[in-house]
């Protein structure tokens, strides 16, 4: 699979030089700092805004880790991490890797399985027992050792998307992207531009693009009536790593601001 970038209707030449021409270290956000939370606040289901349960996102040897050591079972406590500025035009890159064994009690289906959430309402917004808060998440997926497990996917909580010119409204839709099986390192790239294109690359290949981001649809529990305005357009939001049951570790989450250029 190789998608060449220039075939991107809008972004075309302008993301081939972001993602290859040569960068200015100071004209990236570290969210991450490397040293410590700063900056990042948790919100785990069951429990109130800032309540780190069992030390969930600690940093550790300088990675921003998601642990379940402490956990007797994970019993549905699906954590995010919410950076503290909203953005809404920007190109996120981050490096990932899934190590250990999952937790006990944690889904079937969140084996080895994280991501970032995209234009998400803010935490103090979500109710203690939300499960996931309203926003475009970029899947992240490791691969089990027997056969293709595409990571980069769209998923959607709470929301909607135009693909291809017509409306997406099942909840995930598989990214035409390899598979990354052990503890390797992963780097993803996903340009955001407003409401108007969101495109998911990984090793300088687009893998998956969509347009017009709305609030809409399911997959999302226990949200106020009040934030979810089915049909209201998401052109910005917060960022918030995931916490799904399986240890995560992050080393590298950096953000370059693209609403003044």
């Amino acid at each position: 699979m190789k998608r060449a970038l220039y075939s991107i209707s809008i972004f075309g030449a302008a993301l081939l030089c972001l993602l290859s021409c040569g960068q200015k270290e100071n004209e990236w956000i570290q969210l991450f700092n490397g040293k410590n939370l700063d900056g990042w606040t948790p919100k785990i289901t069951g429990y109130p805004v800032g309540e780190n349960y069992g030390n969930t996102f600690r940093v550790e040897d300088g990675l921003l880790t998601v642990s379940y050591d402490k956990y007797y079972r994970f019993d549905s406590r699906f954590g995010h991490l919410f950076y503290k500025d909203k953005f809404s035009e920007y190109l996120l890159r981050i490096e990932y890797r899934f190590v250990g064994d999952q937790v006990e009690g944690g889904p079937g289906w969140a084996i080895r399985n994280s991501g970032v959430m995209l234009h998400s309402q803010s935490p103090e917004s979500m109710r203690e027992q939300q499960d996931f808060p309203i926003s475009l998440e970029a899947q992240f997926l490791g691969g089990l050792g027997n056969g293709a497990r595409p990571t980069g996917n769209l998923c959607t909580p709470g929301t909607n998307v135009d693909i291809a010119g017509k409306l997406f409204e099942r909840h995930c839709i598989n990214a035409d992207a390899p598979t990354f099986d052990g503890e390797e390192w992963v780097t993803i790239d996903i340009l955001v531009r407003g409401n108007k294109e969101i495109a998911h690359i990984i090793e300088g290949d687009t893998i998956i693009k969509y347009t017009n981001p709305v609030i809409g649809g399911g997959s999302v529990d226990n949200y106020r009536e009040d934030i979810k305005i089915d049909g209201k357009a998401l052109s910005e939001g917060y960022i918030a790593l995931q916490s799904e049951s399986h240890p995560v570790q992050f080393r590298k989450v950096m953000l370059k601001d693209l609403s003044k250029k």
